[in-house]
């Protein structure tokens, strides 16, 4: 075959184009404005394989424009500046598709805002990352973002005819789907994924027979694995992670394994899968549970030590672990509300007897005096002023209701008695 079969069944126009009909279907926003033949610059966001490229060729196609096509992997400012002074000589008649935008630097995206503000470019730009984080305000602002979803089974299932068309035709054999969940999950929405597994299953199995039936059990056999649809450099990456954390957070140790089975699957650092668990023992979990932290901390030397594949057994351990433990964001919310009236109230001056007096001159002026040490005192503890007289009596750590934090509110409440009103 002379090419991908994704690549040739490439739709052309826009009543072949399937999926993202809240952008492309009857009265949807894009298509009014491609129909009225006047199109903002924009940025098409969303996961691989769900039209963004082949949204641009169309939209060119549709609109009859000159269409230059740049990749951020391999292009520099040059290459930009090419294009613009070629597209100078066509009046505005000019679509400039990047693919991969995010990939462009500050400088480069620069390159571009001259062009697009004078309209001597139409820019399309296709990403997979948050363009909020990842293009730049300037461009941004001049583009209208459109946001592409995961193709649904429905728009998979329609590929899937079509492909099968195509190579019935080519190789001269019949190909029926007696089960479809195992390819379509595999594809995992991804248009790209589906027609490659489907090449997959057909090469394969064209050499011996003239009849292909395929089953969930042999597109099984044949992919091996379902590939897990994760980018460990994207915006996935973030949802993942971000699905994990409270997962734990919401006490659920069965969806915290699955989200982690999902990492796993997708080659994340066990690392940074580790190093996230540090933080939620502690942001999450605290003192409800002090051993969290230590259990969390532990993980992350062993899996520095155990390396890989056994290391995902230590990270599944820790995430059952945490999710099962009783829940305090105490420790949390001290320290934000502590900074926040820092931030209100600026450098408070230090209460003289808390000064340490290293010199005569500041034991003369009275740094240090009436410091009172406490483990002279019974209990180890004396009541006397910590912090600066103008917040004296703020209450910063609220003991959450759990054993360890019940108790640590008794203690309080015994030694500092209405002061804090523990």
């Amino acid at each position: 075959m002379p090419a991908p079969l994704a690549e040739l069944l490439r739709p052309q126009t826009l009543e072949d184009y399937i999926g993202q009909q809240h952008l492309v279907g009857k009265n949807a926003i894009l298509r009014r404005s491609i129909e009225s033949g006047n199109i903002p610059s924009m940025i098409l966001w969303g996961p691989p394989g769900v039209g963004k490229t082949t949204l641009a060729n169309v939209i060119s196609n549709t609109l009859n424009k000159e269409f230059y096509t740049l990749s951020a992997v391999s292009s520099g400012v040059k290459d930009v500046r090419n294009v613009i002074n070629q597209a100078a000589m066509f009046h505005g008649n000019v679509i400039l598709f990047i693919d991969e935008i995010h990939r462009f630097s500050k400088s480069q995206q620069d390159s571009l805002l001259g062009a697009v503000e004078k309209g001597i470019i139409t820019l399309i730009g296709a990403t997979t990352e948050n363009p909020s984080f990842e293009v730049i305000s300037p461009l941004l602002s001049r583009c209208q973002v459109y946001i592409l979803r995961n193709l649904e089974a429905d728009d998979l299932r329609s590929l899937l005819k079509n492909g099968i068309k195509l190579l019935s035709e080519e190789f001269d054999i019949e190909i029926e789907i007696k089960e479809d969940e195992a390819i379509l999950g595999i594809s995992g929405g991804d248009a790209r994924k589906l027609y490659n597994a489907l090449e997959l299953v057909v090469y394969q199995e064209k050499t011996s027979k003239k009849k292909i039936k395929i089953t969930n059990d042999l597109v099984k056999t044949i992919i091996q694995e379902n590939l897990a649809i994760y980018d460990k450099q994207g915006e996935m990456h973030y949802d993942i992670i971000s699905a994990f954390i409270k997962s734990m957070r919401g006490s659920d140790p069965n969806a915290a394994v699955y989200w982690l089975a999902r990492m796993v699957e997708g080659g994340e650092d066990p690392k940074f899968i580790a190093r996230r668990m540090l933080i939620l023992a502690s942001e999450d979990i605290g003192n409800a549970n002090p051993n969290a932290l230590l259990l969390a901390n532990t993980c992350m030397d062993a899996i520095n030590k155990i390396g890989w594949p056994e290391g995902r057994i230590i990270l599944s351990q820790t995430a059952i672990y945490l999710a099962n433990s009783p829940k305090s964001n105490s420790s949390y919310v001290a320290i934000k509300d502590a900074q926040s009236l820092v931030q209100k109230t600026g450098n408070l001056a230090v209460p003289l007897h808390l000064r340490n007096a290293p010199t005569k001159l500041m034991k003369d002026i009275g740094y240090g005096k009436d410091y009172q040490y406490s483990h002279q005192y019974e209990g180890n503890f004396v009541d006397q002023e910590f912090l600066p007289d103008e917040i004296s009596g703020t209450k910063f750590y609220e003991p959450g209701n759990n054993t360890h934090e019940i108790k640590d509110r008794k203690n309080l409440k015994d030694r500092w008695n209405s002061k804090y009103d523990y």
